[in-house]
């Protein structure tokens, strides 16, 4: 996916000649590595103040200013995690990143629905590998929840075996993993999501967690296309796990509400806006299925009101990354705003408190 519209960034002296439209009109895997350039340089703004203690959270352990991240697919090679978490997320999410480096799919690869706020993918976990993002990684400090997002060779003889060595070369360094096995652009990777071969990866990842230094939660992430019994086989493996929690979802297959329109045939994940309900529906009903285990929801999060949704159905923390393309990086601190107004609008005081407050509408929906 693709960042195309760092809206604040074009106000900053030495960006400013880098249009919205302009980025828009360029292909975008150019506009995403103007932008990843630009965050290298120092050019984006810092958030100013502190978040407002209504958005204080804990997370599988990890204490978070706020519950907005970064999801992966931004980051790929962990050139800019210090920048995004400055500007305010309370989580940073690097990769996808795989044992060996690989060129991914062939371009065009990457396509905006603007008509949807869409976008289609089929980037196929181009990465410079676990060597590159180690030495971007280590000792760099980062001011909000690093989070690592591990995934498999497209020619590995053995999809888990390069999970495990995802977890063994950065659980020392990341505040916590992420085991992406849901994404529709590498072959058979979806199939780890079946029930014997989801209870062998988990079993196989957290024996190597058990071996670092530290215990580092270990999220993982399922796609929103699974049926209610995949959702229920998922379910029962990771509770006979000691796995940290789930993030719901990566992108979809289907492509409702965007057929007809430009590019929504081409094949690959669709995420953004058209994403949001359907994304919304599977992290409720897996919240029905899994009680009290952490969760983090992502998958069309647009506005402060699909923000505030996504914690209602259930998720203890969101993320965030395709609205960007169209809604500009102020969207984070909107939706931060929109959080805090909600949670005193309740009489509550903390967002905490209205997680899973419409599970049951949600997953009905």
């Amino acid at each position: 996916m693709i960042l195309s519209a760092f809206s604040p960034l074009l106000r900053v002296p030495g960006f400013a000649n880098l249009t919205r439209d302009a980025l828009l009109r360029m292909d975008p895997e150019t506009a995403h590595g103007a932008t990843i350039a630009a965050l290298r340089l120092g050019l984006a703004p810092s958030q100013d103040h502190q978040d407002a203690p209504e958005l204080a959270t804990s997370l599988a352990g990890l204490s978070l200013a706020n519950p907005v991240g970064m999801a992966a697919g931004f980051d790929k090679n962990a050139e800019v995690p210090r920048p995004l978490a400055l500007m305010g997320f309370g989580m940073v999410e690097i990769g996808t990143v795989t044992p060996r480096p690989q060129t991914g799919n062939a371009k065009p690869r990457l396509f905006r629905i603007a008509a949807a706020d869409g976008v289609v993918n089929r980037m196929g976990f181009n990465n410079e590998g676990h060597d590159a993002a180690f030495a971007r990684l280590k000792g760099l400090r980062v001011p909000a929840a690093l989070g690592v997002n591990i995934g498999a060779n497209k020619d590995s003889a053995d999809f888990v075996a390069d999970y495990v060595l995802g977890v063994t070369r950065f659980a020392d360094l990341a505040d916590y993993l992420t085991v992406n096995i849901s994404s529709p652009n590498t072959p058979g990777l979806r199939n780890l999501q079946a029930d014997e071969a989801l209870r062998r990866l988990l079993g196989e990842v957290l024996v190597a967690r058990a071996r670092a230094k530290t215990r580092v939660p270990v999220f993982l992430k399922i796609a929103p296309d699974l049926d209610e019994a995949g959702l229920d086989a998922i379910a029962r493996v990771v509770l006979d796990t000691d796995l940290d929690g789930l993030i719901v979802s990566n992108t979809t297959i289907s492509r409702d509400g965007v057929a007809g329109l430009d590019h929504a045939d081409e094949t690959g994940g669709l995420s953004g806006k058209p994403l949001f309900a359907l994304s919304t529906k599977k992290l409720a009903q897996m919240r029905q299925r899994v009680g009290a285990l952490p969760l983090i929801g992502v998958g069309g999060v647009h506005s402060p009101q699909s923000a505030l949704a996504k914690f209602e159905a259930g998720a203890n923390a969101i993320q965030l990354y395709s609205a960007l393309v169209f809604g500009g990086l102020d969207l984070l601190e909107r939706i931060k705003r929109g959080l805090v107004a909600a949670v005193r609008a309740e009489g509550k005081s903390n967002i905490s408190q209205l997680v899973g407050t419409r599970t049951a509408e949600w997953a009905a929906s």
